[in-house]
């Protein structure tokens, strides 16, 4: 094979890869051999002789599996966390989710007519300013103060 090494540069240039793409049929290596021109190595990839080799691909596979397992909760532990609860979901993006869910929350209620328009935007402020953490902290404040009865 290393009296081929001219032959595999110049077919590596033709195919536009690296020389361990060049692939040379193991049968016709005396054809090879006697080609000493680019028009021969030409030639020669036209017949099919020399062919260039299929890029090797890494498999999703596993992968795939992993993100679905993730999505059910698994492989979240504390030995998988890397960075800070900040970095992991930002302070901005978690209040982002709670103040939606609260708002949401809040709305439902005065569209059932449980909650009249003046108390809702009591809430929505409350909310605003911080003061539920949760629907449930939400629901437990109301009751506290008969706003709302379960």
């Amino acid at each position: 094979m290393d009296m081929l090494k001219m032959q595999r540069r110049i077919a590596a240039e033709i195919l536009k890869c690296g020389e361990n793409r060049v692939w040379i049929d193991p049968e016709r290596i005396e054809d090879v051999e006697a080609a000493i021109t680019r028009e021969d190595i030409r030639r020669l990839i036209g017949e099919g002789v020399i062919k260039k080799k299929a890029i090797k691909g890494q498999s999703t596979y596993r992968a795939k599996l992993r993100k679905e397992a993730k999505k059910k909760g698994r492989h979240r532990g504390h030995g998988s966390r890397k960075g800070k609860k900040t970095a992991r979901m930002g302070k901005k993006e978690k209040w982002m989710m709670t103040i939606r869910a609260l708002r949401k929350e809040l709305k439902k209620l005065r569209e059932e007519g449980k909650l009249d328009a003046h108390t809702y935007r009591r809430l929505y402020i409350r909310a605003k300013g911080g003061q539920f953490k949760t629907k449930h902290q939400l629901y437990l404040f109301m009751e506290e103060r008969g706003i709302l009865k379960r």
